[in-house]
């Protein structure tokens, strides 16, 4: 199979860009498989360096530990579309913020059952006093239980009507 990256020539860059954002939007988030890294709004860029992709991410925070896995797995679907090389670089700045997330991820979450972000920034003193809606029931009569969750950009929450728990991905 000859790799897209020897039809560079005979491509136009803009054609071969798009080619690379359409095999990104496939690329799914490890942690919240219904999410893609577009939906997240972690890639900044991709560009093309002497014939080479180059994409450019952001982590939703620094310590993030599925960044190495979103990495290998961008890799992998860019090798599975005949990539043969490409580059990705991390940047720290500006730092990524859920309102890089796009509407239709905060849908997937709340359809996954995961309360999506609300608001602009991230307080954690008014991580109790701002209401949360139950993604089972739609309800706000919710409680914070815990700042943090499974991951530490969720909070752990419970629906005082349908009593059900469910994670927030919190702003920030």
């Amino acid at each position: 199979m000859e790799s897209l990256q020897n039809h560079i020539v005979t491509s136009s860059s803009s054609t071969l860009k798009e080619k690379i954002w359409q095999v990104l939007a496939d690329v799914t988030d490890p942690e919240v498989p219904v999410l893609t890294i577009l939906d997240l709004g972690i890639v900044r860029d991709v560009s093309l360096e002497n014939e080479i992709p180059v994409i450019t991410i952001t982590p939703t925070y620094s310590g993030c530990p599925a960044m190495d896995m979103i990495s290998m797995n961008i890799r992998m679907a860019m090798l599975e579309s005949g990539f043969q090389n490409i580059k990705i670089n991390t940047i720290l700045s500006p730092a990524w913020t859920t309102d890089w997330m796009t509407e239709a991820g905060k849908e997937k979450l709340k359809a996954y059952g995961i309360a999506p972000p609300v608001g602009k920034i991230f307080d954690e003193q008014l991580l109790e006093a701002t209401p949360i809606q139950c993604p089972q029931c739609d309800s706000w009569n919710t409680r914070l239980v815990s700042e943090f969750s499974s991951t530490a950009c969720k909070a752990f929450y419970v629906c005082n009507d349908c009593k059900e728990p469910f994670d927030h991905f919190k702003c920030h």
